[in-house]
């Protein structure tokens, strides 16, 4: 539950105080030393995750621009805003 939530610090402090009050839950010194842990490797765990998580291809980078025709064959179209997306993709770990 942790680790899925992502929790900050306050979160993390009312989750593991509700698990201490939970019947057949957690002893206070298990919620300390989980919490000690919790602070100490959120960033490796979270990034652990995320590279599990990511199979194939990533976003490398991404450009966009809104541009407006000024040709067209049509003349209705002239001045329709028109957005232009450029995305980068590439291997995860690469």
């Amino acid at each position: 539950s942790i680790v899925s939530a992502d929790m900050d610090l306050n979160q993390l402090e009312a989750f593991l105080t509700a698990q201490t009050k939970k019947q057949g839950g957690i002893t206070s010194d298990q919620a300390a030393v989980i919490a000690k842990f919790w602070k100490n490797h959120r960033v490796k765990i979270h990034e652990s995750l995320i590279n599990q998580s990511c199979w194939d291809n990533v976003l490398k980078n991404m450009n966009w621009r809104v541009d407006l025709k000024s040709q067209s064959r049509h003349v209705d179209q002239i001045n329709t805003p028109v957005a232009i997306v450029k995305m980068e993709l590439g291997k995860n770990g690469q």
